[in-house]
Formats: structure tokens, sequence, C-alpha cells
């Protein structure tokens, strides 16, 4: 397959790009020569496909909520190329078989790149390790019990001290239980006024630092997962100018969102961590400005309706997010000047893959055609109806937007 995309901007220049197998072959003004597939790339920009650190698509056990294909439908249509996805399924992904499974079936969908995250412990029990050698032989590439801390400090040690061994990043999902007690949103005046039960952020915060002491002490890396305080933003900016080796990850509604979305008992904005206030999404913003987190990920979380239509306090915790995050994204940091698109890029492709270790994340010639095509004037409205993930789930329906992924091409081959 060979693929020429006339007259499309890359890095502020108009220019054309030569696709040839799965490589870019050139990147120069007027390329001639035939192709299987000319593209008119007018009035769009090219970037590098995106890569979501942090995806659910809750095959095998769940797929009443969201498949393997489904999810890798709404990736490519949200111009990922690549997905890992978390082990939180049925059975859980504790072991090399599972692993294999999803390697296999992601292989058969042909859509977007899946990379499966293995288990820190089995069962996410927090109460033995789990056969990370194993699972990483198979196809894993990093691991994590997302949905649950790892709750002991001494489980969290040996598990840093595993994954060191087999350099495989950790990814720490950081809430500390015991001061959840049945809240439900974040703890705070909106809490009070919707009469629900509040998670402080002190819950998150603690255990963010947990985990750097303990990366600090092993000298060792450890990436945590969706922050959503100012106090761990503070926490993690820290810790790397005192040169430990850690890492994190926000989402597209932690940048967009606040806790006041909950007044209307909509559970869509019922999410784990939850939305937090405004000074904490400012300081997630001035974070993602000056570097102290490095990777966007959705934290996609897809739910059927009869997950989240109940009472706000039983409804499911998760937002269905491959499908908005860069608009989202672009709209709330880049058109509002908070940052450039060329950071964007680095948060949404290019950190991902360095923390991965992936060959991906960069648009140049020689390297992978995983290619996105945006058109970055286009607004429009969030239209949850016509996303094709399983999950509806999302507080931003009708939420006016601007940039649209027009095209996505996976190692050469448009998927979307």
């Amino acid at each position: 397959m060979s693929i020429l995309i006339k007259n499309v901007t890359v890095n502020n220049q108009q220019c054309d790009i030569a696709i040839k197998g799965n490589r870019v072959e050139k990147i120069a003004k007027n390329i001639g020569g035939k192709y299987d597939e000319v593209i008119d790339g007018d009035k769009l920009t090219a970037l590098p496909a995106f890569i979501d650190m942090h995806t659910h698509l809750r095959e095998p056990g769940y797929e009443y909520k969201e498949d393997i294909e489904s999810g890798s439908r709404a990736a490519v249509a949200g111009g990922f190329s690549t997905v890992c996805c978390m082990p939180n399924t049925k059975p859980v992904t504790d072991n090399k078989y599972i692993v294999k499974y999803i390697v296999d079936r992601a292989k058969e969908v042909n859509l977007a790149k899946v990379y499966p995250i293995g288990a820190i412990t089995v069962g996410l029990k927090g109460e033995m390790m789990a056969e990370m050698g194993k699972m990483k032989e198979a196809g894993a590439i990093a691991m994590s019990d997302d949905g649950q801390p790892v709750s002991t400090a001494q489980m969290m040690r040996l598990a840093l001290e595993y994954a060191k061994d087999y350099d495989l990043l950790l990814c720490s999902h950081c809430e500390e239980k015991s001061l959840i007690n049945e809240g439900v949103v974040n703890e705070g005046e909106n809490a009070t006024k919707a009469g629900l039960k509040g998670i402080p952020s002190a819950a998150e915060d603690i255990m963010i630092a947990r985990d750097i002491i303990l990366a600090e002490m092993l000298d060792t890396k450890v990436h945590i997962c969706h922050v959503s305080t100012a106090s761990g933003v503070q926490l993690i900016r820290e810790a790397k100018a005192r040169g430990v080796k850690v890492s994190c990850e926000t989402c597209p509604h932690y940048i967009a969102g606040t806790d006041e979305l909950i007044l209307d008992y909509n559970t869509f904005s019922k999410v784990n961590p939850p939305m937090r206030t405004e000074k904490d999404r400012q300081a997630i913003l001035a974070g993602l400005a000056d570097g102290t987190i490095d990777v966007i990920a959705t934290d996609h979380a897809p739910h059927s309706l009869e997950d989240k239509n109940v009472e706000y306090n039983y409804a499911a915790n998760g937002i269905s997010g491959l499908e908005s995050a860069f608009a989202l994204s672009y709209t709330y940091l880049v058109d509002k000047g908070v940052i450039t698109l060329d950071k964007l890029v680095e948060l949404m492709s290019k950190r991902p893959a360095e923390l991965l270790g992936l060959e991906a994340g960069k648009l140049e010639e020689g390297g992978l055609a995983d290619i996105t095509l945006v058109d970055l004037n286009k607004k429009y409205a969030i239209d949850a109806k016509s996303f094709k993930s399983k999950g509806k789930n999302t507080p931003f329906d009708g939420w006016t937007v601007k940039g649209k992924v027009v095209k996505t091409i996976v190692e050469g081959q448009i998927k979307y």
C-alpha cells in the first residue's frame, strides 16, 4: 500500500507526505509519482498518531460495556494508533494466557495497535505478586493494578523491584482506601450542595507521596496514573526536581471539567479519582505547561447505560473518553493559549512512546507511518450517540469543541 497526502500542514509548513508500506518515505513539497491512494490534505494538519497509556477495553468478561473491536474502533476514530489496556477484566489480566488472548484478538481486529498492561498482583487483590516476566514475554507492555491501589507499602516495594528487574513501567493507581469512606465525589463545597459524600484529595496525595518515596529509595521508575489534585501535581514537581524517576499522566476530564458537573446528578460525571475544584484544574494546566505532567491519557472507561442509569451513589465510575480526548485537550489547552500544539503532541504522542519504549510518537522520514490528520479549525458539538465505543457515558455530550480528527493511519493503512 502506498499513500500520498497532498498539501497538508506539517510543523507549520504545507507539504506532501509519501507513505510506502508501513513507513514515511518522504516529507517534501510537490512529491510526484504514482500512489495507490492520494489524500487531499488541504486545510488539514498531520500529527503523529496519538498513544493512549490508559484504556479500558473490558474484554474479556465485560463485553457488554466494550470489547477489543469496539474499543479499537473508538481509538482510531479518536486519532489513536496505539492503546494500552488495563487489566481489570474478568478474569483479571494477571497471567500470560490472558495477555496472549488480548494480543491475538487485537491482531484479528486489525485496527489500533493494542498493548496489554498486566496486573501487579493476582486478581488485583494486593496479596500475591503476579508473574510479570511471563506476562512481558506474552506481550504485556507495563504493569498496573488500576482500579485498585496496591494497598501495602511492602507489596508496592516488591512490585517496584520486580518491575525494575524486568524493565517494565509500573503504573500506580493512587488511592488510600481508608479515606474514601463511601465517598463518591470530590470532598468540598459542591459535594455539600449536592448532598453527596466526598472523597478528600488527601486520599490520592498520600499514595502519590508513598510511591514517590519508594521509587526514590529504590532508585527506580514509577508512573502515577490519572493525577487530579493540585497537591499531587506539586508533590510530583518537587520529586522531579530532586531527580526521582517519577512520571505521571492526567486526563481530558480533569483538564476540561470540575466538580461543578456533579450538581445536576448526571452519573456520567462520576469518575475515580473524582473531578476536583477549579483550583485543582488550574494546577493541572500549570503542570502540563511546565512539564511536571508527562502525558495526557484518556482513562477511557466505557459503561453500559444500566451501569450508569442508577442513583449517583451506586453508579459505576468512569467516562468514555477516546473519541473526545483530542478535541477537549486542544480546545482547553492549545486554543486557550495554555500550551502549544507541539507540546500537545509531546503529551499525547511523543512522551507516551518514550515511557513505554515504543517506536512511535514522531512524524519523520523513515519513521512508522502512524499519522492522524486533523482539522484544527473545525468547531463541532461532541455527540455521544455517534461514538464508535459501546460506552456513551460522557458528561461532555453537547459541549462545543475545536479540532476534529479526520483520518487515522496506522502503519501505512487507513483505519479511520
